[in-house]
């Protein structure tokens, strides 16, 4: 569905319109299971609606807070519109006969102005999908496409920004939206022109937006190259697929001109490429990011099954290895870094054998303020999704590349004034 068709379907669900009208709107831009399940929800910037299927009245709470009485329409259909705050994610649940349904909460994105196409800002362009076979990975193909924002010269050297999973930013008006938002920031110089590369984890052939961070057939990979605490994804993007990149567009080759960003695994993997290789990246913007033990190992039997061995070279996948976990200690005990990181998480993010997500960040973030790192903590009340991230997204990039000048290739990164005068993160609550 467009943005201009959401629209007319909250001007019809918002007006004095027959009821009945409204719930046969509502069973048509709604799945049938999203209804029963507590899922419906649709959103265009500030306006929100959510419906729902049941015989006993439902309670709609939204951000943990509930709302007034849902309306209710034929059908055992009941319904809930207003507006909310946008830049960010909100999360709702349905209590029906005392009990959570389902024992789900969902979490929705409300997107500001720039994550929607603006007349007059010109498009940028995508490539076709590209496929690399990396010697870094022996045997192992990635598929990437870069984009090219409006103001890119194939002639001169741009800047650039490393994206993981980068088949989930194939789409305009879905999801990050990251063109639009890219294009936005462009036309109004609160970025500089860039360019995209956007990685996925894996061969993808046929893109299908409806799929997890990467297609299954690749998922078992996807952690080996993110979560990794080494440099070898770096090996396969910077020494490898920029030179490819760099036959079509010149990349700026200092750290000064490159970000990289991702979620979940994507997120450590972007702050681990930084890390190594802070004259390559200098920007890192990390969504949810898996700060936990996923690739640590202490010598035990590979737990996630058979990997492509050749993957290794001489190291045995069995070797102890150290894991994600490591990040808030890492960065307290070693010499500060020239990085500049915009950290994202939410409350009810991941806690599994793993570690906790939440916590993590939230020391990570202790960390970077103790160090006096160049940084800035969102952290929400979202889940592992990129909703929260998604919504950001024009504040983070703006953030990121704040104060960029293209005639400099070096900038000593230094904390704020204002962040060194607050108070560490503290856990006050527990979510229950």
């Amino acid at each position: 569905m467009t943005d201009e068709q959401r629209h007319e379907f909250f001007q019809l669900v918002n007006s004095d319109s027959d009821p009945a009208a409204v719930a046969a709107a509502l069973t048509t831009h709604f799945q049938a299971g999203a209804l029963d399940g507590g899922g419906a929800v649709s959103a265009y910037g500030g306006e929100f609606v959510w419906a729902i299927r049941s015989d006993s009245r439902p309670h709609l709470y939204v951000d943990d807070e509930p709302t007034p009485p849902m309306d209710q329409l034929p059908d055992d259909l009941w319904v809930h519109s207003r507006r909310v705050l946008t830049g960010t994610s909100h999360a709702h649940h349905y209590r029906v006969n005392g009990a959570v349904l389902g024992g789900k909460r969902f979490d929705t994105a409300a997107y500001g102005e720039d994550s929607y196409a603006r007349e007059g800002v010109p498009q940028g362009e995508y490539s076709d999908e590209l496929l690399h076979e990396s010697p870094t990975y022996r045997g192992w193909k990635v598929s990437y496409w870069t984009y090219a924002s409006p103001g890119v010269d194939p002639a001169k050297p741009s800047a650039v920004m490393v994206w993981q999973d980068g088949h989930r930013f194939l789409e305009r008006d879905s999801r990050s939206r990251i063109a639009v938002v890219v294009e936005n920031l462009v036309h109004q110089r609160k970025i500089p022109p860039m360019v995209l590369v956007l990685i996925a984890p894996g061969y993808i052939g046929s893109h299908d937006n409806e799929s997890s961070y990467a297609p299954r057939e690749i998922g078992h990979m996807r952690s080996l190259l993110y979560d990794t605490f080494n440099d070898d994804y770096n090996k396969m993007v910077v020494d490898e697929i920029f030179p490819e990149v760099s036959k079509t567009y010149r990349l700026r080759d200092d750290g000064y001109s490159r970000a990289i960003g991702g979620q979940s695994s994507g997120g450590i993997c972007s702050l681990n490429s930084a890390w190594f290789r802070p004259h390559a990246f200098s920007r890192v913007l990390s969504r949810i990011g898996s700060y936990a033990s996923i690739q640590w190992r202490w010598g035990q039997e590979n737990p996630f099954g058979a990997y492509p061995l050749g993957r290794f070279g001489d190291r045995d996948p069995c070797e102890p290895l150290d894991g994600g976990n490591i990040w808030p200690f890492l960065i307290r005990q070693r010499d500060r870094k020239n990085i500049r990181i915009w950290l994202e998480d939410g409350s009810y993010d991941l806690e599994n054998a793993f570690g906790s997500w939440p916590l993590q960040n939230i020391q990570l973030a202790n960390s970077l303020k103790m160090m006096e790192y160049d940084f800035k903590f969102s952290f929400g009340n979202a889940q592992h999704s990129t909703t929260y991230g998604d919504a950001e997204l024009p504040a983070a990039m703006a953030w990121l590349w704040r104060d960029y000048d293209p005639m400099l290739t070096h900038q000593t990164y230094v904390m704020d004034t204002a962040e060194k005068d607050k108070p560490y993160f503290r856990v006050k609550i527990c979510n229950r």
